[in-house]
């Protein structure tokens, strides 16, 4: 039994760039759908720190370089959404801190990072007098420096349950179906063919959009796309909990010369009440190549250094890895910004940063425009898909 359902715009990814798509386009006038495989920001969603920033960690070398000209408009995007303003409604979003501090521990080469880079976003960055510090910082035995930065740190659960609410019904769970992609032969656009049970679904569409992270080479072979390419470059996250953590949100420059914060935490609060430290930044690429045992000794040993006045106990440490997906560079590298690819009918799509995915939504209106697709005015009847697909759940996040 074959059933054919014909729409104009087909997101696949469930985190937040695709539902950011998914609303942004339908306050454009567009009538899109989503489908997900697994549980809504299962992957990348759930693991990112939450962190909107407006690119000083890029700036850390003195210079303004592209990546942090890209971000520098975004934490301002991303406040006007909060506040109703914007491009997607975010009102009722949680935020875990409304700044972001960065924090020069004494050494001669993680002042001149910091000095430098406060200098290269000059009239954005704020260095703190130490009767203004917060309470954690106040306690501090090393002569640091404090700056205050004009990021602040989003509870990404809120976010994607806030996203997800604006249109439940029009998001569609993949998992346990088949699904591929065809096109008959020598035409230009392809469409989506799912089986559930002994029923075949064809969903015709002017566009697909792939923006399911590292889901996306999966979607980039299934449909046989011959110029598109994926990279992903991993991370080793670390996180403890204890319910007597301070919460602290806070870029800590090392004394290397890496040009990344040497850590980076942020402080979440867990189902059960317990505080949770999240460590990303350089320990979380450069412990790629360690064990989970090593990587937490490794992240105690750098938080007793960093932090010398606070003796942590009766913590619980875990560790675990994950990929970041974004478009092949050169190199390797992480793009400046984010990336929409064409290829027939569909557009691949990385955001490269939770920050950015406001700039990923702008490119992506900007293709359509481009290849003459208007918004859709007319209501479209869920009904059939509905009888057909679940909903797909949350994810949780990995302390829960």
């Amino acid at each position: 039994m074959t059933l054919t359902y014909s729409t104009n715009i087909v997101i696949f990814g469930g985190g937040i760039a695709g539902l950011w798509l998914l609303n942004r386009m339908q306050n454009e006038g567009y009538r899109p759908i989503l489908f997900e495989t697994e549980a809504l920001g299962g992957r990348q969603t759930l693991s990112s720190q939450g962190i909107i920033h407006g690119g000083l960690k890029y700036a850390l070398s003195g210079s303004l370089n592209k990546a942090a000209q890209t971000a520098a408009s975004m934490p301002s995007r991303w406040r006007q959404c909060l506040n109703g303003n914007g491009e997607v409604d975010l009102t009722g979003v949680k935020l875990l801190n409304e700044h972001y501090y960065m924090w020069s521990h004494g050494g001669l080469r993680s002042k001149l990072k910091s000095y430098l880079g406060s200098k290269s976003l000059r009239g954005k960055v704020t260095s703190l007098p130490k009767d203004s510090y917060p309470a954690f910082f106040s306690k501090s035995s090393v002569n640091g420096t404090l700056y205050q930065l004009p990021d602040f740190v989003l509870d990404t659960e809120s976010l994607l349950r806030k996203l997800v609410s604006k249109s439940p019904e029009r998001i569609f769970s993949l998992k346990n179906c088949k699904y591929n992609f065809s096109s008959e032969e020598n035409a230009s656009k392809q469409r989506l063919e799912v089986i559930i049970g002994n029923k075949k679904i064809v969903i015709d569409a002017e566009l697909f959009i792939f923006c399911a992270g590292e889901g996306n080479t999966e979607l980039i072979n299934k449909a046989s796309l011959s110029s598109i390419k994926s990279q992903t470059r991993p991370l080793h996250m670390v996180y403890l909990r204890n319910p007597d953590l301070p919460r602290i949100h806070v870029h800590c420059i090392g004394n290397s010369f890496n040009l990344n914060p040497s850590l980076t935490i942020t402080s979440h609060e867990a189902k059960n009440g317990d505080i949770i430290w999240y460590l990303g930044g350089d320990i979380a690429e450069s412990g790629i190549k360690r064990s989970k045992g090593e990587q937490i000794k490794t992240a105690e040993k750098l938080i007793m250094k960093t932090f010398p006045w606070f003796q942590i106990s009766g913590a619980n440490w875990k560790s675990f890895f994950i990929n970041r997906s974004e478009a092949d560079v050169q190199n390797n590298y992480r793009p400046d910004d984010a990336v929409v690819k064409s290829e027939e009918n569909i557009l691949v799509a990385w955001p490269t940063k939770l920050t950015l995915v406001p700039s990923l939504a702008d490119k992506v209106l900007t293709k359509m425009a481009e290849s003459g697709m208007a918004p859709q005015r007319k209501d479209d009847s869920l009904n059939e898909l509905q009888s057909l697909f679940n909903r797909p759940s949350l994810a949780k996040a990995y302390w829960d």
